[in-house]
């Protein structure tokens, strides 16, 4: 089984910052994929960041240039720094990791964590 638990999440004026952390634990081998998803009220969850074990990033449109994704390997932790936030950040974000094992993929998901951006 692999443990998901992110935190880090709470409220934050426009124009700060907030830094999510993501700690993965149990069976953490074949580990392919961190990444960072979001789900405001009444939308679709999306994703916000990702990375690879290769150590290739992306982003959505819409945070590229103020959020930064970031691994540490030897803390099974995938962090996402998020600068200049805006209302429109607001959100439940959740951590997915991604174990790929003979050419099937296994997701895993926290249960998220409560980010509120004020005006």
């Amino acid at each position: 089984q692999v443990q998901v638990v992110e935190s880090g999440g709470g409220l934050a004026q426009a124009g700060g910052s907030l830094r999510l952390s993501c700690k993965v634990s149990g069976i953490i081998s074949s580990i392919n994929e961190m990444g960072w998803y979001r789900q405001a009220p009444g939308k679709q969850r999306e994703l916000v960041a990702g990375t690879t074990s290769g150590g290739s990033t992306s982003y959505a449109d819409s945070v590229k240039g103020r959020f930064t994704i970031s691994r540490d390997n030897a803390k099974n932790t995938v962090y996402l720094q998020m600068n200049s936030l805006k209302p429109e950040d607001t959100a439940v974000y959740f951590c997915n990791v991604v174990r790929k094992i003979m050419g099937r993929r296994y997701d895993y998901w926290g249960l998220g964590t409560q980010v509120t951006v004020s005006s």
